[in-house]
């Protein structure tokens, strides 16, 4: 389950309805309880015996201060026990399972994708589902997507529901979507296009509040950036003219080369030069001006400093800065609906307690309730328990206190590793002591850079053997060497650390699970083959030869050597900051993914089965493609001279695949240019527009939230040695990146958003 933890730059309650950590608004009518706030005075006008009402909801506003989510939504005992099991982890689990279903079948549809090759030439036929097999899944995760707006719709009620643009819409998507494919199945699945294929995406958006307010910080960085895009367009405008006027035709056919190749008209001339911007046609597009003149030369580097060292590097900075800009916004009302959820926890709990209290206050015993109750990390249960424990001999406690033991939800958290062992025997302790040196991972470090420097050597000398001419045997007895002794180093550090201490350490966790993965393999090995008995003919024995069996022991071994990287800090930090990003950065990976899925939906029905190989060409080899050169006339550096057949929009896989590919930017004029020849000119601007989404925008936001991301753990773990690193797991999220720079919300601020509580309904 995600949760809400960034992108908001609106009130707190302008994300009703979506899952993943968004709130819900609720809307007026099943109130069970009116408070009177007067300064520091407290009543309540409900029924006697209510407690556990109030307890269940200050358990749900705390969860809600937990995952960042909106406060506002219905209050009464059968709607939170609903929103409760809304948010279940079966249910978002299972939602989210859908989600992938419903998504996946474009990979299992006509065109379909289940075939080895994607090469026109050698493709077989792929597997079609027979008429009513996707639809009667699809159906089914429509009726889930039904149900799921259905519950939405009443946790907010209709008056929030009409002002929800986003529930809106979901309405408008499942109302067509079900008309489609009404309309496919009556025309027996021979429909030329499915609407809601493009439509799809959309489930993935809106059950993610992360991605809906990504979205939004996007669109407000857009109007920011639009002068650089504006000063990159006229950059290019300008030296199109100048290059057109520079290689204009002349009367020598000797001298027309950059004419006849790059600037010939004016769609040349511009396709050329935002080539060049990515760098993916340098330097062929200058070679037949340069071979001519060394001073054409000048006019390429110059496009090339201002355009791509200057423009769009200050292109990244521009979009940096702005975005950073929205998100510190966002993270500032992410805080803010923490701060409420805890504040209206209190106000029930104080309330609910209150009998003529001059000051509110809350038992210490309640709190202890309802944190026993919350669905919530245990290690910040146990830390916000052991601080509301401090309290136990008051009895009571105010809204400071209340809101100083929910601080530990913004603290890193710091891992313990279990106690040592203790063991009695003098000659023990001591092992203990060398065992559990820090010079026995070094050592193990060491170990383990020879055992790739041998398998490196090995590689070398055997680089032009074939598989029957390499000698197995004694690389594979190399290996059993060295897993001996990693057999070895996790005996005894599991002997000085204990089962529970050496499991708690990661990197040991990884190192522990590889080794006893070798250890067997090299068993499965000696009992197959029976080795030393080199005269066996490996590849007679078992489902495996001898060489695949060795090769990945070599893989895993390989793999292995990445246990050096919680040893050294740097290459630490950057480790983590990899893994903060797969955390944290879902929003910007799910967006991504609805654009590659929106625009290769396009590429289909634009592209699909455009570039056809010769009929000569099909179901040919590698090796007898040579032989028809004489006969198929292949420009250098094309489409056809390239091999590119697999890259293609004739299924949804291959559509993937080639979007990546022009995404990277690395030959990607090759595309545009075969495309544009068998359909159209028009076509370059489908290219045009996928590389400035994805190459131009994309890539540079995600880089920046790299930077943010990095320079926030740097600075963390700057003063911290490697055991540190080690110790502290920080949660890193956005909120945390900018917590310094957030300003915490005032009594009267919270105050007033729980005034405006739909069904708090509190009075002044």
């Amino acid at each position: 389950m995600e949760t809400d933890g960034l992108l908001t730059t609106g009130s707190v309650n302008d994300d009703y309805g979506s899952s993943s950590g968004s709130g819900h608004a609720g809307a007026p009518g099943g109130r069970p309880m009116s408070y009177s706030v007067a300064r520091e005075s407290c009543s309540v006008e409900a029924r006697s015996g209510d407690e556990d009402l109030y307890i269940q909801q200050a358990v749900v506003f705390i969860e809600d201060a937990i995952q960042y989510r909106s406060i506002n939504h219905r209050v009464d005992a059968r709607s939170l026990r609903l929103y409760r099991w809304y948010y279940s982890r079966i249910w978002q689990w299972g939602f989210g399972l859908t989600i992938a279903v419903v998504l996946l079948l474009a990979f299992v549809e006509r065109p379909s994708s289940l075939s080895l090759s994607s090469d026109p030439r050698y493709r077989s036929k792929p597997w079609e589902p027979p008429c009513g097999f996707t639809e009667s899944i699809e159906i089914v995760c429509l009726l889930i997507f039904t149900l799921d707006l259905a519950v939405k719709s009443y946790l907010i009620g209709w008056e929030e529901f009409r002002k929800n643009k986003w529930l809106i819409g979901y309405t408008v998507v499942l109302s067509v979507s079900v008309i489609d494919w009404v309309l496919s199945v009556s025309m027996l699945c021979d429909e030329k296009l499915r609407v809601r294929r493009l439509l799809r995406p959309f489930f993935l958006l809106q059950n993610s509040s992360l991605m809906k307010k990504t979205l939004k910080c996007i669109k407000r960085t857009l109007p920011e950036i639009a002068s650089v895009i504006l000063l990159l367009a006229l950059h290019l405008c300008l030296f199109t003219m100048i290059g057109m006027l520079l290689f204009a035709k002349s009367e020598d056919p000797k001298k027309n080369g950059e004419w006849l190749l790059h600037f010939r008209n004016l769609p040349n001339s511009l396709t050329s030069l935002l080539v060049l911007l990515t760098t993916a046609n340098n330097p062929d597009v200058m070679i037949p001006a340069y071979s001519l003149n060394r001073g054409y030369s000048i006019f390429f580097v110059m496009f090339s400093v201002i355009g791509t060292y200057c423009l769009m590097n200050l292109l990244t900075a521009i979009i940096y800065n702005q975005f950073r800009g929205y998100l510190l916004l966002s993270v500032q009302t992410s805080i803010i609906r923490r701060r409420l959820g805890i504040r209206a926890a209190f106000q029930v709990l104080s309330c609910q307690g209150a009998q003529e209290a001059a000051e509110e206050c809350v038992r210490v015993e309640l709190v202890l309730k309802v944190m026993s109750r919350v669905q919530m990390k245990n290690y910040y249960r146990e830390a916000i328990t052991t601080e509301a424990l401090q309290f136990a001999d008051a009895g009571t406690m105010d809204r400071d206190q209340f809101r100083k033991i929910f601080d530990e939800l913004d603290k890193d958290r710091i891992k313990e590793h279990p106690p040592l062992p203790q063991y009695n025997s003098p000659v023990l302790q001591r092992l203990q002591l060398v065992f559990s040196h820090y010079y026995l991972t070094i050592l193990g470090n060491v170990v383990a850079l020879a055992n790739v420097l041998c398998i490196c050597t090995v590689l070398v000398i055997n680089s032009e053997k074939s598989t029957a001419e390499r000698d197995n045997y004694t690389l594979e007895l190399i290996n059993l060497c060295f897993i001996l002794y990693y057999l070895f180093e996790m005996g005894v550090k599991i002997f000085a650390l204990g089962c529970k201490g050496y499991l708690s350490y990661r990197n040991n966790v990884f190192d522990g699970f590889l080794t006893i993965l070798l250890l067997v393999l090299q068993i499965t090995i000696y009992i197959t083959y029976r080795l030393p008995y080199s005269q066996w003919e490996p590849s007679s024995h078992g489902v495996m030869s001898l060489w695949e069996m060795v090769r990945l022991i070599n893989m895993l071994i390989v793999f292995r050597f990445l246990r050096i990287i919680p040893d050294i800090k740097l290459m630490a930090l950057v480790a983590s900051t990899l893994l903060d990003l797969l955390k944290n950065l879902r929003a910007f990976a799910g967006i991504l993914v609805v654009v590659y899925y929106v625009f290769a939906v396009f590429g289909i029905w634009l592209f699909e089965g455009a570039i056809k190989p010769p009929p000569e060409m099909s179901g040919l080899s590698n090796t007898t493609m040579e032989n028809i050169t004489s006969n198929y006339s292949m420009e250098c550096g094309s489409y056809e001279q390239l091999n590119y057949w697999p890259n293609n929009f004739d299924d949804f896989g291959a559509s993937i695949i080639l979007l990546y590919d022009v995404m990277v930017v690395n030959n990607w004029q090759a595309f545009m240019d075969a495309y544009s020849r068998h359909t159209t000119e028009w076509s370059k601007i489908y290219f045009v527009c996928w590389w400035l989404t994805s190459s131009v925008m994309w890539v540079n936001l995600f880089v920046a939230l790299i930077l943010e991301n990095f320079i926030y753990r740097w600075d963390r773990s700057h003063s911290c040695s490697v055991t540190d690193v080690e110790r502290i797991r920080y949660q890193t999220s956005v909120q945390l990146m900018f917590r310094e720079q957030i300003k915490e919300p005032t009594e009267e601020e919270l105050l007033c958003q729980l005034h405006q509580h739909p069904h708090l309904h509190l009075h002044w």
